[in-house]
This record gives C-alpha cells, sequence and structure tokens, in this order.
C-alpha cells in the first residue's frame, strides 16, 4: 500500500476512535440536564441518583473524546499539509470558532458539573451542566460547518491555488450543513437513547432493581421511540440534498450503474467495479426512483455518468459506501422496532418497564453500543462517498498528502491501532464496572489532585 492509502486508513483510524465519544457527550449533556430538571420538579432522589451515575460516564467519555481529537488534529500537519495550504483560510478559523464558543465553555464549567453537587448553589450547578451541554452542541455545529463545506463548498473564490472567504455566512450554512447537522445530533440522541436503555437493563438483569435503574431505562427507551421516526424521516431529506450536491455519491449507495428511470432499490447485492456492474442482486423493482424522485418513471444518476473519456474515475469505490450504507440502515431499522416493541410491551402489560421480558432486556443490552456501529457506518457512507476530493470540486485526495515514506506511516498506523483497542476494551470495561459497582450500591469517587496537593471527591451517593 502507498504513502496515499495508508495516510487515508491512518486518518479514518483515527477519526472512527474519536467520534465515538462526541456521539456520545452530545446527547448525554441534555440527558443529564433532563435529570438534573426532574430532580429539582419533583424532589425524587431517583434523578438524582440517575444524574450521578450517568455524570461519571460523560467525564470518561468526554477525556477519551478530547485526547483522541488532540491526535487526529496533528494528522492536519503530518499526514495532510495540502489541505491547510489550500483551504487553510477556511479552516482554520472555523476550528478556532469551535474551541472558542465550545471547547473553553465545556472546560470552564465541566469541574462544577462534575464536582460541585455540594460545594456551589443547586442553581449554579445546573447552570454549569447546561453550559456543558451546550458546549457540546456547539463543538458538533463547527466540527460540522467545516465537513459540510468540505463536501458542498460554497461562499469562497480561488487565488493562485488558495481559498479565500468571500462570503462566511454562505460559507457556514452551506447547502448541505443544515441536513448533516440534524442528521448527527439525532445520531447522538439515539447514541446515547440505547445506551441508556442498554446499560440500565443490564443492571436490572443482574439484580439492580432501583427507581433509577427504572427511570434510566424508561428514558432511553422513550427517547428512541421518538427519535428514531424523526431520524427516519432527516435521513430521506439528508439523502434528497446529496442527490442534488453529490450524484455520485448517491449512485454508489444505491449501487446504480446505469442512469435512467424505474431504477430498482437495491436491497442487496455485489458491487463488481471491474465488471462495472452487480454480480448478485436482490431489488425492488422501482424503488430507488420512487424514495429518490417520487415517482416509478423518475430518473437516477449511474456510477458510469462519473467516468471521464481517459478512463479516470470519478466516483467512490462502490463497495464501502454501498455496504456501509445498508448497515446504517439496517440498525436503524433494528432500533425502531425494538424501541416501538418495548413501548408496546409496557404500555400493554401495565407494568411498566417491569413489564419488559428478559429477552428484550437482553435485547437492549446487546445494543448498548448500537448507535456507534450506526455512526460509524453512516459516517463511512459519507466521507467515503465523497472520494475522489477532498473539498468536492476544489481539491482531491491525492493532492493533499504529504511526501512522508510509506513504511513510516505504516508503522505509526499499527501503533495507534494497537493502543485504540486497547482503550476501546477499557472503555466499554469501565461503563460495565461502573454499573456493576452501581447495582452493588457502591459508590466510585474519583479524586483529582489539586494544586496543594490535596484531593476533591464527588461525595458518596
Amino acid at each position: 500500500m502507498d504513502t496515499l492509502l495508508l495516510s487515508r486508513i491512518q486518518f479514518g483510524a483515527n477519526i472512527s476512535f474519536h467520534i465515538l465519544f462526541p456521539t456520545i457527550t452530545i446527547a448525554l449533556g441534555w440527558v443529564l440536564l433532563f435529570f438534573k430538571l426532574r430532580f429539582k420538579a419533583t424532589g425524587d432522589m431517583k434523578w438524582m441518583e440517575s444524574y450521578r451515575f450517568w455524570v461519571k460516564v460523560f467525564a470518561l467519555s468526554f477525556a477519551m473524546g478530547v485526547v483522541s481529537g488532540i491526535t487526529m488534529s496533528f494528522q492536519f500537519g503530518t499526514n495532510w499539509p495540502g489541505f491547510m495550504e489550500t483551504v487553510g483560510n477556511i479552516a482554520g478559523p472555523l476550528l478556532a470558532y469551535e474551541v472558542m464558543t465550545a471547547f473553553f465553555l465545556e472546560a470552564v464549567f465541566l469541574g462544577i458539573m462534575l464536582f460541585g453537587f455540594s460545594k456551589v448553589p443547586s442553581w449554579l450547578h445546573t447552570t454549569a451542566t447546561f453550559l456543558v451541554a451546550f458546549g457540546t452542541t456547539m463543538s458538533a455545529f463547527w466540527i460540522l460547518v467545516l465537513n459540510s463545506w468540505m463536501h458542498t463548498p460554497a461562499g469562497f473564490e480561488m487565488r493562485d491555488g488558495v481559498a479565500f472567504a468571500t462570503d462566511w455566512w454562505a460559507i457556514i450554512f452551506n447547502p448541505s450543513m443544515p441536513y448533516r447537522l440534524v442528521h448527527m445530533l439525532l445520531a447522538s440522541g439515539l447514541t446515547v437513547a440505547f445506551l441508556l436503555a442498554g446499560i440500565s437493563a443490564f443492571r436490572y438483569l443482574i439484580g439492580d432493581k432501583c427507581e433509577s435503574v427504572k427511570a434510566t431505562l424508561r428514558t432511553g427507551v422513550t427517547l428512541g421511540a421518538l427519535l428514531i421516526p424523526i431520524q427516519i424521516f432527516a435521513g430521506d431529506m439528508h439523502g434528497l440534498n446529496t442527490l442534488e450536491h453529490q450524484p455520485a455519491k448517491v449512485a454508489a449507495m444505491e449501487g446504480n450503474w446505469e442512469t435512467g428511470p424505474n431504477v430498482p432499490l437495491v436491497l442487496f447485492a455485489i458491487p463488481n467495479q471491474e465488471t462495472r456492474s452487480n454480480d448478485f442482486e436482490i431489488s425492488i423493482p422501482n424503488g430507488a426512483s420512487l424514495i429518490l424522485k417520487h415517482s416509478a418513471d423518475g430518473v437516477v444518476p449511474g456510477l458510469n455518468d462519473f467516468v471521464e473519456e481517459d478512463g479516470t474515475i470519478m466516483h467512490p469505490r462502490v463497495a464501502p459506501v454501498f455496504y456501509s450504507f445498508r448497515v446504517m440502515v439496517g440498525v436503524g431499522m433494528l432500533m425502531l422496532v425494538m424501541s416501538w416493541a418495548a413501548v408496546w410491551f409496557t404500555r400493554k402489560k401495565r407494568g411498566g418497564i417491569a413489564g419488559l421480558p428478559k429477552p428484550m432486556l437482553y435485547g437492549f443490552v446487546a445494543m448498548a453500543f448500537s448507535g456507534w456501529v450506526a455512526t460509524l457506518a453512516g459516517w463511512y457512507t459519507t466521507e467515503i462517498g465523497r472520494q475522489p476530493w477532498l473539498v468536492t470540486g476544489v481539491m482531491d485526495t491525492a493532492s493533499a498528502v504529504a511526501d512522508v515514506p510509506a513504511p513510516l506511516v505504516a508503522s505509526t498506523l499499527i501503533a495507534y491501532l494497537a493502543i485504540y483497542v486497547v482503550l476501546m476494551f477499557a472503555y466499554i470495561g469501565a461503563i460495565f464496572y461502573l454499573a456493576r459497582k452501581a447495582a452493588k450500591g457502591e459508590s466510585i469517587k474519583p479524586r483529582v489532585p489539586s494544586s496543594g496537593g490535596a484531593a476533591v471527591s464527588i461525595p458518596a451517593e
């Protein structure tokens, strides 16, 4: 493998690991605020107990996200210097806005949120929780502004091969940004919904049937049931926007090679890029035309339209986009079935969460991290689907890569992967460890040394 491919794999590995943790913290911050507000409104300790358990998960996820994000940002200089050289006048300020409006906000108030239960007034602690949640959302906003601009660039002009901003409003609210932002925020909400449901179901199954566990399980199930139909609608709108601005990506998602009407919806196939056809295909007649054009006669673009006369292929590799899209949709459908079935059981049996059958509880445990699977599959669909462009129509990926020996990139890639595998097992293990300790009624009290050598800890629950 050459330097370009290895660098792409390395950046893909880094961002795949990093994105997992903001996907949790973005929505979990708002769930924590919900727990705190419910406690203030009702005085019921189950909400504060829920807050105190899940704030630990938030802290762990936040720390992992910050560290992996810093590592990822280094690669702009080490692996992709051409990116900043060409579009740094736009990417640089957007990344700076994220630091100034989001990261600083989170850093300032996170300490109060984690350690201020009994040390500051309740209103201040609630405010800190709100500001941290708001900061995580602002962070997502600015990162998605930059990412969306790379897909649908606007508000700039090229001078001597360098991009210069001409309209920041057009840059920020570029054509795909609203759709990507909504889709990602909903993905975060669903990730947290099933994490809440899965870990709470695990605690319930090992004997922790306290009211706080029932409350968080009910919160996760209800949140998932509410968000998944909205996400399906938002995903459809996002797909129509992508069809307008990145038709090659949609053609790869659909596994469609020839442009024309009455295009079938391919449920499964084995795309063959050499023969430019699908070797095996299960499809629904006219399905793609109906979904994308709302008419059986609607014309859907094919991949063969994106091959230049000299044979240069200007569309992404089909198989990764095709399969990752189906993984994302498949997990989404499973989320829909599980969450709605759980809501039906709780209402039909009139026993609340306690009425859920054991197989369903085990199912939620198995799906505790299903949001990660769907998020990564969607991210691969989006990012691989942009190839061969790094910034659509402005610069291709090959022109941005650093002139670094391939063995050097390979060695650092192996090191990254080894560390990430260890950290992933440690992170998941830590969450289940916290759940087991909580089920036994034991409190985990993180201790953080102060500058004077003393220690600050979360009060015993």
